[in-house]
């Protein structure tokens, strides 16, 4: 069926501009109406999403043109984040952010599988279960947390540093389910060689890029092309997240390290104003994705609701209790916001979802129950965010 908005023919550029129009439109209509209800604007633009996208008004459908743009999205907004937090920050949180990134995919794995098993699937498709309850989209989060501006409190650190753990432990768990969706078997050589280069690459750029950086703080006004610090420094973005994705991880993991290395420069502030622009304009399209990721009508059945609503509450629980009990070295106020900020899935459980259903292990309805899921726990991780972040803030305040 053609969509009434989606680009007619390979190479229809006006078609391809509206869809863009539309998109980011509808995600700033959005934005704007919850944050005069007084919510994040965030869920906002995921449920525009879900509005213009294939399950209501089919106006734009997640095509690739689409997923650029919100790759791009993520990408950017990871970047911020990373302009906004020094090595030295992630070191005093480094045993939290550990324990709580261990504990955050331990529980809903082994939730995740249990419930698989449970329900009748196999090994395989039991598995891809799990690791989708593992993931966890700091994206969302972060979001949220630069919108409250509280980006650089040691609860945010912590969910940074967890979701570098998370990420790596995910791939390996991911290694797992697609080897044994692929062959029956597993290449433990394989799956070892590909976690320690993961590894290796964030110790890498974490020390080493850093220390670069504070040596030669001038490094990103070197280049003779480069009339302000913005551009070496969208390059070394790109280029990270890009050698992130190529290595195996995820490119949001690149980006951050890439903000952490320009964070360590005098031109950290300007490169913030100048990134400004590319934050207000791509991170919209990354949210709406999500939205439009979401088929309604594949959870028209009594069935699929019922398994969306119990794998849904076995996401938050565990991943909350995960991250809870991981982070128990830091004050109660703030493990609460590091329990609720781990919740969300986002793109990186529809991913997981994709890459199951791709190798024909997960089916079109637990396809789409997992993306339903992943939508759920983000739109439901910001307004509770919100919520305990303003509740301290008022008892701080009182007190």
């Amino acid at each position: 069926m053609h969509l009434p908005f989606a680009a007619a023919a390979e190479g229809d550029l006006a078609g391809v501009l509206l869809d863009l129009f539309v998109i980011l439109l509808a995600a700033k209509l959005g934005d704007e109406l919850f944050k005069r209800l007084g919510q994040p604007g965030i869920v906002g633009e995921i449920l525009a999403g879900v509005l213009i996208g294939p399950s209501v008004l089919g106006w734009v459908a997640p095509d690739e043109v689409f997923q650029v743009f919100a790759e791009l999205g993520v990408v950017f907004l990871l970047f911020w984040v990373g302009l906004e937090t020094r090595l030295s920050d992630m070191r005093a949180v480094g045993a939290s952010a550990t324990t709580v990134g261990v504990l955050g995919v331990v529980f809903p794995f082994a939730g995740g599988v249990a419930l698989g098993f449970a329900l009748g699937d196999g090994s395989a498709e039991a598995i891809f279960l799990g690791v989708a309850l593992t993931a966890t989209s700091v994206g969302i989060t972060s979001a949220v947390l630069i919108e409250l501006g509280v980006v650089r409190t040691a609860a945010a650190r912590t969910i940074l540093g967890a979701a570098v753990i998370d990420d790596v432990l995910a791939l390996l768990l991911l290694a797992v389910a697609t080897g044994l969706a692929d062959n029956g078997s597993l290449d433990v050589g394989d799956l070892g060689l590909v976690v320690g280069i993961s590894l290796a690459f964030v110790a890498f750029f974490a020390l080493v890029g850093t220390r670069v950086t504070q040596r030669w703080p001038r490094l990103l006004h070197a280049p003779r092309f480069s009339e302000s610090p913005l551009l070496p420094a969208v390059l070394v973005c790109l280029g990270l997240a890009a050698l992130a994705a190529e290595v195996g991880l995820a490119a949001v993991i690149g980006a951050f390290l890439a903000g952490m290395i320009i964070a360590e420069t005098r031109e950290q502030h300007p490169i913030e104003r100048e990134v400004a622009p590319l934050y207000a304009f791509f991170p919209p399209f990354f949210f709406a994705f999500i939205g439009a990721e979401l088929d309604l009508g594949a959870l028209a059945g009594g069935g699929a609701l019922a398994l969306f609503a119990g794998l849904t509450a076995l996401a938050i629980v565990t991943k909350y209790l995960g991250a809870w009990f991981g982070a128990r070295a830091l004050p109660f106020r703030e493990r609460r916001v590091v329990a609720i900020g781990m919740i969300p899935r986002g793109e990186v459980g529809i991913i997981v979802a994709g890459i199951g259903a791709s190798a024909g292990v997960i089916g079109d309805e637990r396809f789409a129950v997992i993306v339903a899921m992943s939508v759920a726990t983000t739109l439901l991780a910001p307004p509770l965010l919100r919520r305990v972040l303003n509740v301290d803030s008022a008892a701080s305040r009182s007190s």
